[in-house]
């Protein structure tokens, strides 16, 4: 009978811990452009942060120190592609709503935009889907970044795949958005130094309709390699206009745009041959990586974004591990954030100071309807193919 009563008691507490009698809920709240010119970006942001707490909350909740398991309510705002609107959202969900953590915004403008409200509040936040080398100059301890794509290691990783693909010329067109800008400013020296000539180099603004002036330009040029330096709404845009007038560039880089599923559903095959920025592929031996890529496409029916998705999602992963031994001290959730290894689905990654110092840059490309690293070599799941014909 004692046996039979301890057996019980156990059973209860292995309960309570799991599901813990009226334990409130763990609110985490974020702000996104569901609105406004990065709207097109916000879908497979927020697919990421609601799968990640439907499977959280399937398995009993979220572990609060190896104490309690809590289920997650999300808390979300449309901050209508607006720094300035992310910047009062933030300070609201701290202030009024009362989060318990953050997840972060999309886009680089928009984490600078509230790294000063984190930081006054000191509420640790990963952040995901920035870049810059800006971020290496934010104070270290409330913020850090999942990202290995920094314009400064992008121009090296870039110039290392291009000698690699025999290139000698290129066209370069940029977006005179921040991280456009960025990137062509380490990318124009890089490329010189390697002895890679440009043939044509272009900027347009952000909300341009028509590029059939730039592209005629390229085709005359008849560079080895084109790199549009583009957001998804102007990569569409480089796709419709270089398959409209056949541009034959054996080396053709979008870099934001084509890692999204609903772009890649939208050129099919024409999409084939294309690179483009990242640094994560389900292709490779990563069990994570296997098991987040099935669960996205079986609840969404499409596959994940290769950047945005994969960016948020590691977050969420660096978060629920340092929940996992800090709980909910914001003290403790800092210092386990800044000192540990997390596991996730690009691997290992550990910070120094606000930066992923572990994941290598890297590139992807579209090959016969997949997305394979391309670079660098140590992490290849296929080599780079020369792009075929627009099929």
């Amino acid at each position: 009978m004692m046996k039979s009563l301890m057996i019980l008691a156990a059973a209860a507490l292995a309960v309570a811990w799991a599901s813990p009698s009226g334990a409130a809920d763990v609110k985490i709240g974020y702000s996104i452009a569901k609105t406004g010119l990065f709207a097109p970006a916000a879908p497979s942001q927020i697919n990421a942060y609601n799968l990640w707490a439907e499977q959280v909350n399937a398995r009993g909740g979220l572990n609060i120190g190896g104490k309690e398991k809590r289920k997650i309510k999300l808390v979300q705002y449309d901050d209508q592609s607006s720094p300035g609107n992310a910047v009062r959202i933030y300070e609201k969900l701290i202030t009024q709503d009362k989060v318990d953590l953050l997840l972060s915004p999309w886009g680089t403008p928009h984490h600078f935009a509230i790294a000063s409200v984190v930081e006054r509040h000191k509420f640790p936040m990963i952040g995901s889907t920035a870049s810059s080398v800006q971020l290496r100059s934010m104070k270290p301890g409330n913020i850090w970044f999942t990202t290995a794509a920094i314009p400064d290691k992008l121009a090296a990783a870039m110039v290392g795949l291009l000698k690699n693909a025999g290139v000698k010329t290129v066209a370069i067109l940029t977006n005179q958005l921040p991280f456009g800008q960025e990137n062509k400013k380490f990318l124009m020296p890089a490329l010189k130094a390697a002895d890679i000539k440009v043939v044509v180099d272009s900027d347009y603004p952000p909300n341009i309709k028509d590029m059939t002036a730039i592209l005629a330009k390229v085709k005359a040029a008849r560079p080895d390699a084109i790199l549009a330096l583009a957001y998804p709404g102007d990569s569409i845009l480089y796709m419709n206009k270089a398959r409209e007038l056949g541009l034959k560039a054996k080396f053709q880089y979008v870099m934001v745009g084509p890692a999204i599923g609903f772009w890649r559903g939208m050129f099919k095959n024409a999409a084939s041959g294309i690179v483009t920025l990242g640094h994560w592929s389900p292709h490779g031996e990563n069990a994570r990586a296997q098991a987040f890529y099935a669960a996205y496409l079986e609840k969404f029916k499409e596959e994940p974004d290769y950047l945005d998705s994969v960016e948020a999602w590691v977050s969420t992963e660096i978060l629920e591990q340092a929940v996992a031994k800090a709980g909910l001290d914001k003290d403790k959730l800092r210092k386990v954030i800044s000192t540990s290894n997390f596991d996730t689905i690009i691997g290992r990654v550990q910070f120094d100071g606000v930066q992923n110092a572990v994941t290598p840059t890297g590139f992807l490309q579209i090959q016969d309807g997949n997305i394979h690293i391309v670079w660098p070599k140590s992490r290849a799941t296929a080599k780079w193919q020369a792009k075929p014909g627009w099929k």
